[in-house]
């Protein structure tokens, strides 16, 4: 995702705009799913964790990254309805954690939320509430719910790992075929059918595509990720940290469009990508973020607890 954000704007460059079709096709999907994974046991006895995990670090980055947009551009715009950058995850999380219950009350959750998905793409729906992306990638999140730890020991098989690695590849080859004939705002989960200039039975198969897409490609890429620990096992567990702080990284970088717009700048953003990924989950920088990232709010909740 941070390779992502930083070759967001070099997409002039066409090996540029390929590799960010082919990352936007499942990175998010990748995020959401594993985060649905981890949310399995949340109940309704757990709700301060959406306050202290969730939106209490949604308003102080929404705010935080309302800043150098002033200091950058002259604008400020503070609307905590109204999701800005990449805080929208946040948001989406906060809502979907919060409607964790109802799907292991709902028979066939997987094919509602699916269905949820192909409707939510059929009108228009506001900004507010990061409500396009909270409903058409919605069902990336209830996979996610469904899943066991042995869903995830079948993915290493070696004959999966093999037919991931094979899928992932032509994935990419497919990506730089296909680029310039698909608009971007498919891939970003942002617009309605109408506003990308399809009907809603054409834009109800695309949105269907994506998914299975995007599912293939979560599940390929999980496939070839080892199983064994190393020395990035540790950094995993802290990714929110790389997602939440590398925007004002990508916002300063902005500044030099016009000297990284070739292919030696689109290069270079990939070896920043992982560099800044690696230090931003290290423990100094955890322990100097976590008042932000995960703060200690104990003190505003009773220790009164209901029996």
């Amino acid at each position: 995702m941070v390779a992502g954000h930083l070759i967001e704007d070099l997409r002039d460059v066409q090996a540029a705009h390929a590799l960010y079709f082919f990352v936007y096709l499942f990175h998010m999907p990748l995020f959401i799913v594993i985060s649905g994974y981890l949310s399995r046991n949340f109940t309704a006895l757990r709700a301060r964790k959406l306050i202290t995990s969730l939106a209490v670090p949604y308003i102080i980055f929404e705010v935080a990254y309302s800043l150098p947009r002033y200091f950058l551009y002259g604008k400020l715009e503070i609307t905590l309805l109204d999701p800005y950058f990449l805080t929208w995850f946040l948001m989406s999380l906060f809502l979907w954690r919060l409607s964790t219950p109802l799907w292991f009350q709902v028979k066939w959750p997987l094919a509602v939320a699916v269905g949820i998905s192909v409707l939510s793409g059929m009108n228009p729906l506001p900004d507010e509430l990061s409500m396009n992306r909270t409903m058409g990638l919605l069902p990336f999140y209830v996979l996610g719910l469904m899943l066991k730890p042995e869903h995830f020991q079948l993915l290493k098989r070696k004959w999966i790992r093999i037919t991931g690695a094979v899928v992932l590849v032509a994935g990419l080859g497919i990506a730089f075929a296909v680029h310039t004939a698909v608009k971007t705002e498919w891939i970003r989960w942002r617009h309605a059918n109408g506003q990308i200039g399809v009907d809603d039975l054409t834009g109800s198969a695309i949105r269907l595509a994506l998914l299975l897409v995007g599912a293939l490609l979560v599940a390929s890429f999980l496939a070839v990720t080892t199983s064994r620990r190393t020395w990035f096992t540790a950094l995993g567990a802290a990714t929110i940290y790389a997602y939440l702080l590398h925007g004002f990284v990508v916002k300063v970088i902005e500044r030099f469009h016009d000297y990284l717009v070739n292919p030696a700048g689109v290069a270079a953003m990939f070896v920043v990508a992982v560099a800044l990924t690696a230090v931003l989950c290290t423990p100094i920088v955890r322990k100097f973020t976590r008042w932000a990232v995960e703060p200690n709010m104990s003190w505003a909740f009773s220790r009164r607890t209901r029996r």
